[in-house]
């Protein structure tokens, strides 16, 4: 992969850095347990500026290749198994779990097309009320256990590229990655998180009875020029995948 910063990409500074320097971390260049170039010397380094460094050691630690010593500074480390699916990450929850090792996730696409948008769909990104999306729904299996069930929504544009990826439509695809091939680069996300009784609805395709217990996460992903180009809405049987959040100092 390449070693400097694509200035025409549009992938975030940040991002590319991050890249970078987990690839030097996986490869041995930075071995575990070493300390990783201050934040200075990586600004002199990748020409950037210091909130866009801080920005990348930020993302190391929450994805666990570095940990940060006070007053020591912050050293490479490689990331523990997850058992749960890592929320604050911008990525979903197929990519978190293939990125941490985990197998036996199998994924059923229940429809896909064109449909009129829930109000809180138009409103969460913006587009006229009579205004169609993109939806695609899937059921997601762990080990052979239902985990969760899942609608995405995506304005045209974003909602084209979708359409168009026999592999997100067979459920073996990502579909964060296909965004991403398509120009959609996640600048930022916001997920809120309800525990509710399952709908009718929902616990058929959870196949638990209506009222179980679940979480509902409703999660929206813009770009850096604030373009809303997806939104899903999770309902999540968390006995199968809990959710973890990473905590690291400041």
């Amino acid at each position: 992969m390449t070693q400097t910063i694509e200035r025409t990409s549009p992938v975030p500074y940040y991002e590319q850095l991050f890249d970078i320097l987990k690839a030097r971390i996986m490869g041995g260049e930075f071995p575990i347990d070493e300390r990783l170039p201050s934040e200075l010397e990586l600004c002199r380094e990748f020409g950037l500026a210091r909130a866009t460094v801080r920005q990348t050691l930020s993302k190391l630690e929450s994805e666990g290749y570095a940990r940060r010593i006070a007053r020591r500074g912050v050293f490479a480390s490689m990331p523990e198994p997850a058992s749960g699916w890592i929320v604050q990450d911008t990525e979903g929850f197929l990519e978190s779990q293939i990125r941490h090792g985990r197998t036996g996730i199998e994924t059923t696409v229940i429809a896909a097309g064109l449909q009129p948008a829930p109000a809180h769909v138009s409103e969460a990104l913006r587009l006229p009320a009579d205004e169609p999306v993109f939806a695609i729904e899937r059921v997601r299996r762990l080990d052979g256990d239902i985990a969760m069930f899942s609608t995405n929504w995506f304005p045209q544009d974003a909602g084209a590229a979708i359409a168009s990826a026999a592999d997100v439509l067979d459920g073996t695809g990502s579909v964060n990655g296909t965004l991403r091939q398509a120009g959609f680069v996640t600048e930022a996300a916001r997920r809120v998180i309800h525990a509710l009784g399952a709908p009718e609805e929902i616990a058929a395709r959870l196949e638990v009875p209506s009222g179980h217990p679940v979480l509902r996460i409703r999660s929206l992903s813009w770009d850096h020029d604030d373009r809303r180009f997806d939104y899903y809405e999770t309902w999540v049987l968390t006995d199968t995948v809990p959710l973890e959040v990473n905590v690291t100092a400041a």
